[in-house]
């Protein structure tokens, strides 16, 4: 199926589209308490950082990991928002659908923690 964008360019609904994202954030710091979590994390890495001042290349390190961990949570979450849309009661496949977006997310937040592991273990010891 091909799809076509029969509107112009428009530099106004650009700006739209960062607006509709915003709304997204604001939604997703409301509602998930996991992303307390991650923005506690994020703040211990990046003071944790400037103490043991971390090169440059460490920091990309560490950015790439807090940001693969906050993107996964937020596609985890508008997949679980979906899931609960689609499916209000109760589906053994939803369920596995919920389950394996919440791996992934387990899976950023372990990979985070051994990048964090390389670039401070090193520095403390």
């Amino acid at each position: 199926m091909k799809t076509t964008n029969s509107k112009p360019f428009s530099i106004k609904d650009r700006l739209k589209s960062f607006g509709y994202a915003f709304e997204g954030l604001k939604s997703f710091f409301k509602t998930q308490h996991n992303a307390w979590i991650h923005v506690l994390a994020t703040f211990v890495v990046i003071v944790d950082g400037f103490i043991f001042k971390v090169s440059s290349m460490e920091w990309i390190a560490l950015s790439f990991a807090i940001a693969l961990v906050f993107i996964s949570e937020l596609f985890n979450t508008a997949i679980e928002f979906l899931c609960d849309k689609v499916s209000p009661e109760l589906d053994p496949k939803i369920k596995l659908v919920k389950d394996i977006s919440a791996a992934a997310v387990l899976i950023a937040a372990m990979v985070a923690v051994v990048v964090g592991a390389i670039v401070f273990v090193p520095k403390v010891f």
